[in-house]
């Protein structure tokens, strides 16, 4: 391992692997920015440029693309809750309220001291653990991948408010019935797409979270009418920016957070498949039932812990995600099918021999982590005030540049005007329903994980010859399920217990 991390040191810290991880880093964090655009589409527009590099700094480069991309994302999520990518989903929940509350300033800093954390904790991971975690990854199966997304599925009690349960419930069903519109992977069948060819690649997740998060709060900006003083007091917010500081408190409580959240984001990013956004989602939840009652209705108001929790997980998870690709030769990703494309491209084949046949290649991507993540820190650090100054633009000029990069966003996937009709036809029931106090949250959640929970289902079902009982013979799956059954159930039962045991102590006295 020190002969490989010396071996690494010398590859990427040459002055052109340097210059290659700045412009990777500058590049992934503008393009992460840009609503629409995520670590895919910045990862393929390098590939022409890294195909003429050599090999080590070629993947050094989309590296950079690709963490930097994911450090981007959460600007859009945080200052104009327009999240681009599914990863910074959760990033917006208190990112977005901090800065309508005045402090943008201090929701990026602390975006951006979550997501290196989260980087560096992970990239020594990588280091340590990669070879062993490759083989228990191996391990997993589809049954256990089917009761993993069950258990992401239990965030939805994070999102509901006291005595909202039923309708986050509803919402995520609603969000798993849309994951089925489109073409059966399984059977090449149509479904549910009402004879619309538009809709035979089924709906796309851009065109819902930018529905649902973006179009909708700029309708509802529109639509609700606002009194002079809450004018008067939302122009004060947007031109006091805030602080970057963070207080000794405020750092006490994101410290353990953050340990939790890069652990987390790490095991979930070594499993293929699982990624990001399911880190992220997982991180939230987890850490609304941790913070206990009091720090727990915070949540989706500002909250700290809820900022960096899945910041910080969503990067520990794209860092976790070169396990299985260096390694196993199997991409974690969308992503890092891409890159594995490139790799191969190279003439490089992943897989277990790698770090012993192009050491090079491996233990510099390790280490470029590490000083990526550095200068990432270094660069944002100092643009975040004039980053956050996005928010001083008046809404009668920022509620039409959230409407256009929302809807050129969704046109530049497809290049389809459907999918503009489609979107703005979703933004007004989103209106409509948050009207009503439904979250969408959840409706995200379910439309993210359904179709990998299908699919994992299936191949269950077909290895078990149709029965079920792989859900209770497996011991992991059967662990992971009651885990599950537990997040989800316990939020709901434990404050009937309270009131019978406040009950029980009022007869006794």
């Amino acid at each position: 391992m020190i002969e490989g991390i010396i071996v690494g040191l010398s590859t990427a810290l040459t002055l052109t692997n340097l210059v290659f991880v700045v412009i990777g880093c500058l590049a992934g964090t503008f393009i992460g920015m840009l609503p629409g655009l995520g670590p895919m589409s910045a990862i393929a527009l390098m590939i022409p440029i890294a195909a003429s590099l050599d090999p080590s700094t070629g993947i050094i480069l989309m590296a950079a693309v690709y963490y930097g991309a994911i450090f981007g994302g959460s600007t859009s999520s945080i200052l104009i809750n327009a999240p681009g990518v599914a990863s910074t989903v959760a990033t917006s929940f208190d990112g977005y309220p901090m800065a309508r509350k005045g402090m943008a300033g201090k929701a990026l800093a602390i975006a951006a001291y979550s997501s290196f954390s989260g980087g560096v904790i992970a990239a020594i991971f990588l280091l340590v653990a990669a070879p062993y975690l490759a083989s228990v990854s191996l391990s997993f199966q589809s049954t256990d991948y089917f009761a993993l997304m069950v258990l992401g599925l239990t965030a939805v009690a994070a999102f509901a408010g006291k005595g909202e349960m039923l309708k986050a419930l509803l919402m995520t069903v609603v969000g798993l019935m849309l994951s089925t519109v489109g073409t059966d992977q399984t059977q090449g069948i149509p479904r549910f797409t009402l004879g619309l060819i538009d809709l035979i690649d089924g709906i796309s997740f851009l065109l819902l979270v930018m529905a649902t998060f973006a179009l909708s709060e700029a309708l509802i900006a529109i639509l609700k009418p606002t009194s002079d003083a809450s004018r008067k007091e939302e122009m004060e917010a947007s031109a006091n920016l805030g602080s970057m500081k963070l207080s000794n408190d405020e750092v006490k409580e994101m410290v353990p957070v953050i340990g939790r959240s890069s652990f987390l984001g790490f095991l979930i990013g070594v499993l293929p498949g699982a990624g990001a956004t399911i880190a992220s989602f997982l991180a939230y939840g987890t850490e609304q039932r941790i913070a206990g009652p009091v720090k727990g209705k915070e949540f989706g108001k500002g909250s700290i812990r809820g900022l960096a929790a899945p910041e910080t997980a969503n990067n520990a998870a794209a860092t976790g995600s070169f396990v299985p690709l260096l390694t196993l030769g199997i991409p974690g990703s969308g992503t890092t099918a891409i890159m594995l494309g490139a790799l191969i491209g190279y003439g490089i084949q992943p897989g277990p021999r790698l770090y012993i046949d192009q050491p090079e290649v491996f233990w510099s991507v390790i280490v470029s982590m590490w000083i990526g993540n550095i200068i990432l820190l270094v660069l944002n650090l100092p643009l975040i005030p004039y980053i956050a100054r996005v928010l001083a633009i008046p809404s009668r000029f920022l509620l039409p540049l959230i409407l256009f990069f929302s809807l050129i966003g969704v046109y530049f996937v497809s290049f389809n005007t459907f999918d503009i009709q489609l979107m703005v036809l979703f933004g007004f029931i989103a209106v409509m329903l948050r009207f009503l106090d439904f979250p969408m949250a959840p409706m995200i959640l379910g439309f993210i994980l359904g179709g990998m929970m299908e699919e994992n289902l299936r191949r269950a079902l077909l290895i078990n010859n149709d029965s079920w009982s792989f859900l209770w013979e497996r011991p992991l799956t059967f662990s992971i399920l009651v885990i599950a059954a537990l997040c989800l159930f316990v939020p709901v039962v434990l404050p009937y217990v309270q009131r019978i045991r406040k009950g029980a102590k009022i007869t006794g006295e």
